[in-house]
């Protein structure tokens, strides 16, 4: 599918309209305006200085692509002088309208792309909670606006190379941190850059449309977070597979969501991944393990049994369970001989 096909089809009034990718409306016989293209201009000025001085036409254009040829305001192949001039007016009025709302290749790299640049940083570098001083409707309309005038390839090119700069120097500030610290940040940063996911892919959605799934065969979403895979995570797994296994061993090292937060994360990164650590994915991710068996059950209560001493030994206890409520056991005695006597009745 073609960009154009996002473009809607102009109606009402008494003649056909069509729009071209800006949503400039030409009215009937804009077709052929569209093919004369910057000529028109030039045959609308001939017109108007040939009609004040009374000069005949010359008997050939051939800067309208060769498509006028012999065209005198009088003559048998351009009948209609004054109706030949109106049209030409018109078609010189409707060019102009239709050449200043072009987006040059200049236009994209000087005007929108800097938008856009700086509006993804803003994104990439936010923490849950922050405010964004951005126009999204801004930055929604300059993408639309390139897509529109072909300019996808090179924005496809310039957001992934974006992207894949920012990636590299969180790599690089992972790589720096000291062992106590490096599942929180690790956990952060991919806190942050699947956050930013959630307002990118949206802002670029006729891109994806149009570009990447049409073209491509792939999606936006699919390919960023690629991106991460490949210059963080798998950067950074074997390092970080350890420390995690590390903190399970050890309850309440790290918080449970972050460990939740991290292997989930893992697991949508890379399912693979699972095999480094099935026992620790198992516990935050479902139908990891094969299905429980009866003749390990007591293996099963064995690890249960493990588990408790461990949070007794780190200062968790159950507590006093011989002690109930005030008043609850003779409640409790009192409504089952009631029921009792009324089942014998």
């Amino acid at each position: 599918m073609d960009e154009e096909s996002m473009e809607e089809e102009g109606g009402g009034g008494g003649e056909p309209m069509m729009d071209d990718q800006n949503h400039n409306n030409w009215g009937a016989g804009g077709y052929g305006r569209h093919l004369l293209g910057s000529a028109a201009g030039q045959l609308g000025d001939r017109f108007l200085r040939e009609a004040a001085t009374g000069t005949p036409a010359g008997t050939e254009l051939s800067e309208a692509n060769g498509m006028l040829q012999g065209c005198e305001p009088g003559g048998a192949s351009c009948k209609g002088g004054a109706g030949a001039i109106a049209a030409a007016i018109n078609i010189n009025a409707s060019t102009s309208k239709f050449l200043m709302n072009v987006i040059t290749i200049e236009d994209y790299k000087s005007t929108y792309w800097p938008k856009l640049d700086s509006a993804i940083d803003q994104l990439l570098t936010q923490s849950p909670g922050d405010y964004i001083p951005i126009s999204y409707e801004q930055i929604y309309s300059c993408v639309y606006k390139c897509v529109c005038q072909q300019h996808s390839e090179q924005m496809y090119s310039d957001l992934i190379k974006k992207i894949t700069n920012h990636l590299e120097r969180v790599s690089k500030e992972l790589q720096a941190s000291p062992p106590d610290l490096y599942i929180e940040r690790f956990n952060v940063a991919l806190g942050q850059y699947m956050g930013a996911l959630q307002s990118i892919v949206p802002l670029f959605i006729y891109m994806n449309k149009f570009y990447i799934e049409t073209k491509l065969n792939r999606d936006l979403r699919d390919d960023l977070i690629k991106l991460f895979t490949e210059h963080v995570a798998e950067k950074h797994i074997y390092n970080l597979m350890p420390l995690l296994l590390e903190a399970q061993s050890t309850p309440f090292q790290i918080t449970p969501s972050t460990m939740a937060n991290i292997v989930k994360g893992l697991y949508t990164l890379r399912p693979e991944w699972v095999q480094m650590a099935p026992a620790l994915f198992s516990k935050f991710i479902p139908n990891i393990l094969p299905p429980a068996v009866e003749s390990e059950l007591q293996e099963y209560a064995a690890q249960d049994q493990k588990l408790q001493r461990e949070l007794m030994q780190n200062g968790f206890t159950r507590g006093d369970q011989s002690r109930k409520r005030a008043g609850e056991e003779l409640t409790y005695n009192g409504s089952s001989t009631c029921a009792s006597s009324r089942g014998y009745r």
